[in-house]
């Protein structure tokens, strides 16, 4: 499939952003301003990185790149499925020497752009950059990249994939004459795997076993229940700590790390004055443990259709960052911020586990330090509302 050029817009965004990865942490970050902009109610659709974009970038990457990278589409790999609903080449990029893998991955709803820029930022500095942090995690890990698992639904601005008929060139319908849409962070599941990309995604998945697994995501503009100040930033955990589901999984061990990640990346930007940020929440006191998410089905170990045999699994968490397009609030005055955040705690997620600073940090943080509202039941897709 063909793709539009980068705009001069896009190629001078992509060279701001990449200087906001060059350093994992450290004073020059603290000194940013304790203000996060207001991103307004207009929608630049224009300024979004279009998957035409992250094509071109990730081609000059793979050519000119200081440490070697690797492009590859899921067709030149060889899954199953390879493309998207609508034929779109599913793109990663793997950087890095270690014999771990780490999956890295954004938008995974097309509504929810700045895990393209975000990761697409951080691919930047692995590839470029000659700092200590960033040679440690490159010797330790081979980082598996995928800036836009949901090609269809990002070009769209929609949140879902449309379900395609190729052979007539036009979404599939359903019984009332309307597209079938499916989310695709709700399909890998034992009864599921509806979409094409679905299917692509976790065949790769299979083939890599990654040790650990991040998401990025938005979740429109959050307030403070209390003061009414913006959380411009919340951390998640799919599979809810303490609750149905986690404890049980790998004698809760997974229970365990994924609130050590967490409360590393917060301890290591909490400080920083332009984010505030919280524990991902669904509504007061209503957290969610969905199992049919990417990034639980990652941790349960799902052996779909017997792809996954071994039982392989990993823990896996996810950010969730302010405004999305669908609510039209995602205006360009807070980007920079917005993806900012988002670079400096995927940073501070790989470089804690490179150097095993995660695996130092107290769990109880995360239930203890990092705000939240008390967990009083669980949003589940697997039994309704279940109380805590």
């Amino acid at each position: 499939m063909t793709h539009t050029p980068m705009s001069r817009r896009s190629l001078l965004g992509w060279g701001s952003l990449a200087a906001l990865g060059a350093t994992v942490t450290g004073a020059g970050a603290a000194q940013a301003k304790a203000q996060f902009p207001n991103p307004g109610k207009e929608t630049p659709l224009a300024a979004i990185r279009s998957y035409g974009d992250m094509i071109t970038q990730l081609e000059r990457l793979a050519s000119n790149s200081r440490y070697p990278v690797t492009v590859r589409t899921l067709s030149q790999i060889g899954t199953a499925e390879s493309l998207s609903e609508q034929g779109r080449e599913l793109y990663v990029a793997t950087v890095g020497t270690g014999d771990t893998p780490v999956w890295v991955q954004g938008r995974i709803h097309g509504n929810e752009p700045y895990g393209l820029d975000s990761t697409m930022t951080v691919l930047q500095s692995l590839a470029t950059s000659g700092r200590r942090e960033w040679q440690q995690i490159r010797d330790e890990f081979t980082v598996h990249v995928i800036p836009c698992y949901n090609p269809d639904g990002s070009e769209a601005n929609i949140r879902e994939t449309i379900l395609w008929d190729r052979a007539t060139d036009s979404p599939r319908l359903d019984a009332d004459g309307e597209q079938r849409r499916v989310d695709l962070n709700r399909d890998w599941a034992p009864d599921a795997f509806v979409a094409r990309e679905s299917l692509a995604w976790y065949e790769y998945w299979a083939m890599v076993q990654p040790a650990y697994a991040l998401d990025i995501h938005h979740q429109g503009l959050k307030t403070d229940r209390e003061t009414g100040e913006a959380i411009t930033f919340s951390l998640g955990i799919s599979l809810a700590p303490g609750g149905p589901t986690l404890p049980g999984i790998e004698g809760g061990l997974y229970d365990v790390q994924t609130r050590q990640m967490q409360s590393h990346v917060w301890l290591e930007t909490d400080h920083l004055g332009f984010i505030s940020t919280d524990k991902y929440d669904v509504g007061y006191g209503t957290v969610i443990d969905i199992r049919g998410g990417v990034v639980s089905a990652m941790m349960l170990g799902l052996d779909y259709n017997g792809m996954n045999p071994s039982g392989h699994s990993n823990p896996a968490v996810f950010f969730e960052t302010s405004g999305n397009t669908r609510d039209g609030n995602i205006g360009h005055k807070a980007r920079g911020k917005m993806v900012r955040q988002n670079v400096l705690g995927l940073t501070a997620w790989l470089d804690g586990l490179a150097s095993g600073e995660i695996f130092e940090v107290d769990p109880t943080v995360w239930d203890d330090q990092i705000p939240g509202t008390p967990v009083l039941q669980y949003f589940t897709d697997w039994g309704g509302i279940i109380p805590a």
